[in-house]
């Protein structure tokens, strides 16, 4: 039963809902009263909360969420040089790392502009549709790269990659200068330049990136202040937090 009650928190990826509880019952494979029964639980637990005929994910596993060791000390470590940042670009800000194929994105610092962005703190996205995502891939070893080329590449918009050809030049071209870059790859109207984070090894241990609208993209401008903070974080990182 715990696996199907976690399939139910899983229904909530990537958007977080809300869903009525026939949709649930869809996405997670399982017969309506099955479904009705583990997500009564989970709203009495405070891991779903439900509002009318409809349920969302609860407080409590942003609570719980927050508590991660590993994550949690990254993101408090990061967002000093996350700030900095920001104030050099007055852009939007993130920061990520890596679940297996998706990134997960555990801050963000919204710019002037209100962008269309798909990305959420807690959220995840496919690596491949996104600077952060990309500058993971691209530094987390060529095992991974050859798995997701090998697979279906999953398109956000008209402009993502999901030709292999054009993915693979892309991360080598960012394993060369130490920056990833997307354009309108998540959303429309939206670029972005990322660099990986290193904590001494040659695994990138999480990335950060500034996302701006399409019309003002400058990337020389931008990435001197992206490498800056990825290398500031990575001092930081190795020196042992």
């Amino acid at each position: 039963m715990l696996d199907k009650a976690v399939g139910i928190l899983d229904c909530f990826r990537p958007t977080g809902g809300p869903y009525r509880l026939t949709e649930l019952a869809e996405r997670a494979g399982l017969t309506k009263t099955t479904a009705h029964r583990l997500a009564a639980d989970l709203v009495r637990l405070g891991l779903l909360e439900r509002s009318g005929d409809r349920y969302r994910l609860g407080g409590k596993l942003f609570e719980l969420g927050t508590l991660v060791p590993r994550r949690h000390g990254l993101r408090e470590t990061a967002l000093p040089f996350l700030q900095d940042l920001y104030e050099a670009t007055h852009e939007t800000v993130h920061l990520g790392v890596r679940d297996g194929h998706r990134v997960v994105y555990l801050e963000r610092i919204h710019g002037h502009d209100a962008l269309p962005l798909p990305s959420r703190v807690g959220g995840s996205l496919p690596l491949t549709c996104t600077g952060v995502g990309k500058a993971l891939l691209a530094f987390s070893g060529p095992a991974l790269t050859e798995e997701i080329l090998a697979g279906p590449l999953t398109g956000l918009t008209e402009y993502s990659l999901t030709d292999p050809a054009r993915l693979r030049t892309a991360v080598e071209q960012a394993q060369v200068s130490g920056l990833a870059y997307e354009e309108q790859e998540s959303a429309l109207g939206v670029s972005c330049i990322a660099a990986p984070v290193f904590d001494g090894g040659g695994t990138a241990v999480a990335a950060l990136s500034v996302a701006v609208p399409r019309d003002r993209f400058r990337p020389a401008q931008l990435a001197p202040a992206v490498r800056t903070a990825a290398l500031g974080l990575s001092r930081v990182l190795r020196a042992g937090g």
